[in-house]
């Protein structure tokens, strides 16, 4: 049993846009889940079948705690273990950035789900261009919080490389959301090149290509 409950409010802005786009009673996996607050939220209010992969023990621990099937593991290696089209939705939220093999991760993604659901933080937005540009040093932001020498994040991308890699991969993009700092979309009707200026974080929801 999934033991608590909370409230939307809780989660994090990309967090609520993800679980919208998750179909009720699917089967769900969460790579990289974090502390399980997204799972939970799954969970609890669309009844799926949840499951997650954490690298760290602490996370796994929080996961356990919160009643989620959670196991420790690495996207970068681990995801090859699954079989094909074993889960309807996979998620990796605020993670890509931090794999080895981000092209590869988002390929298995697509094996082994019928959807991906991507979130990541946008390094072409004009906040970041203008501190390389004036200050030449490496942004520190709400969204990349780390200094450059202590980050987790190995392969920063923009919201125009992630849509180039979802074509080279011949995935379709179901819907795709861009956040600003405050965490509101910004206005769907805008070109990418817009996009990639004012949505500090990129939400995409992909299918396997035919």
């Amino acid at each position: 049993m999934i033991p608590g409950a909370f409230t939307n409010t809780e989660m994090r802005s990309d967090h609520r846009l993800v679980a919208g786009m998750v179909s009720a009673g699917s089967r769900v996996l969460d790579v990289g889940c974090g502390d399980g607050l997204l799972l939970h939220h799954l969970a609890l209010n669309k009844n799926v079948d949840a499951r997650g992969i954490e690298l760290s023990r602490e996370g796994v621990a929080a996961c356990v705690a919160k009643g989620l099937a959670v196991i420790q593991g690495d996207a970068d290696t681990d995801l090859a273990d699954y079989p094909d089209d074993c889960f309807d939705f996979v998620i990796l939220s605020q993670t890509l950035q931090a794999t080895r093999q981000p092209r590869v991760v988002l390929e298995q993604m697509l094996r082994i789900g019928r959807n991906a659901i991507v979130s990541f933080p946008n390094f072409g937005h004009w906040r970041i261009r203008a501190n390389l540009m004036f200050q030449g040093r490496m942004p520190v932001t709400d969204n990349l919080p780390d200094t450059w020498y202590n980050t987790p994040n190995i392969h920063f991308c923009t919201i125009r490389d992630f849509v180039a890699l979802a074509e080279e991969l011949n995935a379709r993009i179901v819907r795709a959301d861009a956040l600003n700092a405050a965490g509101k979309p910004v206005a769907v009707q805008l070109p990418w090149w817009f996009w990639n200026l004012l949505g500090e974080q990129g939400i995409f929801w992909l299918e396997r290509g035919k």
